[in-house]
């Protein structure tokens, strides 16, 4: 019976075979396929002078080489589509190509089809059979010979299984399968008919084989750089991010489009409706899991899911969503970075406007608003052309696995054009309108009175998405992209920009009230005695006195913008003589927040004003991020091939508490596997120092990296970068 002919489960009546969507369990073909009729028990005689094959060769060094693969700990062979690679064939005596029959066949999956492309035969000698994968005679040597094979451009990605099939005219006689000779396809940056192709060989550096990075976090003034390793060519990632595709049910069919691919694994990312890797938690209690503030990168998270059968790990928030959802693009060869947005708007109306609602005295009110501005916001970018869409709107797509709003039934994003957004193109897939919001939407404030009256209080279009960034091609230092998202506020592309996303259906904030005729800027810092000085300043615009009435609200926030406590509530009345310049300062001293902080190092500031002469309002916001203590790594010893060296890891408890239960986290991308050691106490003033011996195996630039993880201190890391020379017995 051939392949074809395979029985096939009915499903329920709707196809005729089951899809296959599981790239674990590849079918093992029949050694023997008869295409004339034998008598029932007689087993096909051998020819001693026929065509048999003794070895198969698959050259790992040779393709891995030229194929930009040779970082994977991997055994087999990994070669990328749109591009040959080499396989050898021995058989038992000279290939002819005039008088023999030769076909190598590759198959994915557990219910192959030529149709469904995870059949994939490759016709060398008399045969001409067509083929989306292409094939042909390098060499011809003695027994052996040399086939070049090139996987299609659009070629499913995953595990294949390799036959050599001799046909005579009565029967097809295959090699067995052996995992020696399962190879992987991947995406391929380097091939221009690919559709992850990127031009420019520092961007495919980055963004393809950089296995390590940084993220950035904090606040607008002071960005924070997390240290990340992604970790893609440790050994059973690969594995593991196929398993990803497998647990969410992807067919494998589906597998060599880019833009399906992506839109699985954003949803497979986060487990928030379908036992995906990650589980969220904005909370502050990670006692069943990680927090995920202690994470130093996605290798652990992939592995523990996948090892688990894919249980899903706790825990997750944005910048570990980020960062292991761009561990699994890289690892199959589609460029990606992080992103973070600063001041990034969730608005649950889907619309351009991100409400605030203060009480009576000017409080915020956390009961009524449930739309925020996350201090930060990470998501994902990929490099792809857009075959779906005008080809104006290839380039770099938006992508967020962070489970935020549903799209099409899941919780996923993108990916969506960058140039869209930029230019109010909304219309085009997928989930445009959603990062618009992000990046562009309105923060409107009302007043509510205690008789539920509302009341429009004042208006900032400029707060949300001020600035945007990612890290630089070859440095750790932050690239600057607002521009890819935005034109300049207020500018007449900025205005055409909005006018083009209202009239596709965003609907934008509108008011006839006008301008209130004092400006109110607030400007926060934090002092070297961790004191917060707080500087607001006044300019009577009119011709008149004007009397405001201030509050200010002082907040300790998760980074998403919710309130964990508010530790201070100021007032004042303020006189402004006409066009009036003043400035007020206020102290906060450390004691009036430190117990409300733990952990949670963003304090926020709101200030409301009501103009007594006009009955205008105004107001400002103003986060800043607390510093904490550093954690230092550093290295000694020999940076070679082979020899030891040594990591240490040294912190000071400089603040005025004890820390409890503190776990310590540490790697190195190339190095060192992830350690993790635990104190129950370090008290203040005290220091601890842990030191670790490593041997290099592989020359070349690399990453150490620890984060201190705790209840009162958060998102603390540090990092070294070395260089290891290779051993003198290879220069």
């Amino acid at each position: 019976m051939s392949i074809m002919e395979t029985p096939c489960e009915v499903e329920k009546g709707r196809i005729n075979c089951r899809i296959a969507r599981n790239n674990r369990s590849n079918a093992e073909l029949e050694e023997y396929e008869m295409l004339q009729a034998r008598p029932r028990g007689v087993q096909p005689a051998e020819d001693p002078s026929a065509l048999s094959v003794v070895d198969v060769k698959m050259y790992n060094d040779l393709n891995k080489a030229d194929h930009h693969t040779e970082k994977y700990d991997n055994p087999n062979l990994i070669v990328r589509r749109g591009q040959e690679f080499t396989i050898g064939i021995v058989f038992r005596r000279p290939y002819n190509p005039q008088t023999d029959n030769v076909a190598l066949e590759f198959v994915i999956g557990s219910n192959p089809s030529p149709t469904k492309y995870t059949l994939i035969t490759v016709s060398l000698g008399k045969s001409d059979q067509p083929s989306s994968w292409k094939g042909r005679i390098l060499e011809t040597g003695d027994n052996e010979t040399k086939v070049g094979i090139t996987p299609a451009a659009d070629s499913i990605i995953g595990l294949f299984s390799t036959y050599v099939t001799i046909i005579t005219e009565v029967m097809k006689k295959r090699t067995k399968r052996t995992s020696q000779t399962d190879f992987y396809v991947l995406f391929n940056p380097w091939s221009p008919s690919d559709q992850v192709f990127m031009a420019n060989e520092n961007e495919r550096q980055e963004f393809v084989l950089n296995d390590a990075g940084v993220i950035y976090s904090g606040v607008i003034n002071n960005l924070v750089k997390r240290p990340w390793s992604y970790g893609q060519f440790k050994h059973g990632i690969l594995d593991a991010c196929l398993f990803v595709l497998d647990f969410g049910g992807m067919p494998l069919q589906y597998r060599g489009d880019v833009t399906k691919l992506i839109r699985t694994a954003s949803a497979m990312i986060n487990s928030q409706d379908d036992d995906g890797v990650l589980v969220g938690n904005w909370s502050e209690n990670f006692s069943l899991g990680t927090a995920p503030t202690a994470w130093t990168g996605s290798a652990e998270i992939l592995l523990s899911y996948a090892v688990q059968g894919g249980v899903p790990v706790k825990f997750g928030q944005c910048w570990v969503f980020a960062g292991t959802f761009n561990t699994l693009l890289r690892c199959l060869g589609i460029p990606a970075r992080v992103i973070t947005n600063y001041s990034s708007a969730h608005d649950n109306m889907g619309d351009l406007r991100t409400d605030i609602i203060l009480d009576e005295d000017g409080r915020v009110d956390d009961n009524l608003t449930v739309d925020s501005i996350w201090n930060f916001h990470c998501w994902n970018e990929v490099f792809m052309q857009r075959s779906d869409i005008p080809a104006v709107y290839s380039g770099w797509q938006v992508v967020d696995a962070t489970p935020q709003e549903t799209s099409d039934g899941y919780y996923r994003c993108g990916p969506t054009p960058v140039k869209a957004i930029k230019e109010g193109e909304l219309s085009y897939q997928f989930d445009a309108s959603f990062v618009f919001a992000e990046v562009n939407s309105d923060v409107v404030f009302y007043k509510q009175d205690r008789y539920g009256r509302t009341r429009l209080v004042s208006t900032n279009t400029t707060y949300v998405g001020q600035l945007i960034v990612t890290k630089s091609v070859g440095s750790t230092e932050p690239e600057y992209i607002t521009d890819n998202y935005k034109y300049p506020e207020g500018s007449p592309e900025d205005q055409t920009t909005m006018k083009r996303a209202t009239a596709l259906g965003m609907r934008r904030f509108r008011t006839t009230q006008p301008d209130p005729d004092v400006l109110l800027q607030l400007q926060a810092s934090q002092q070297n005695n961790y004191n917060i000085s707080l500087i607001f300043l006044f300019t009577n615009l009119s011709k008149e006195t004007r009397t405001i009435n201030l509050a200010l609200t002082g907040k300790v926030d998760f980074y998403t913008g919710s309130t964990r406590s508010v530790f201070k509530f100021f007032t004042q009345s303020v006189t402004l003589d006409p066009l009036q310049a003043k400035q007020g300062t206020l102290i906060v001293t450390a004691d009036e927040y430190r117990a409300f902080v733990q952990g949670q190092p963003f304090l926020s500031f709101v200030m409301y004003g009501l103009i007594q002469e006009t009955s205008m309002y105004v107001t400002d916001m103003e986060v800043i991020h607390l510093d904490v203590p550093p954690l230092s790594v550093e290295v000694s010893g020999e940076l070679k091939v082979g020899e030891d060296m040594f990591v240490t890891v040294k912190f000071t408890n400089t603040t005025d508490t004890d820390l409890n239960d503190v776990t310590l986290r540490m790697e190195g991308t190339g190095l060192l596997p992830v350690k993790v050691k635990t104190y129950s106490q370090i008290s203040k003033g005290s220091t601890v120092k842990w030191i670790e011996s490593v041997t290099p195996q592989l020359p070349g630039p690399k990453l150490l990296l620890a984060c201190l993880d705790c209840t009162f201190i958060r998102n603390l890391c540090g990092q070294v970068d070395v260089f290891i020379n290779p051993d003198s017995q290879d220069d």
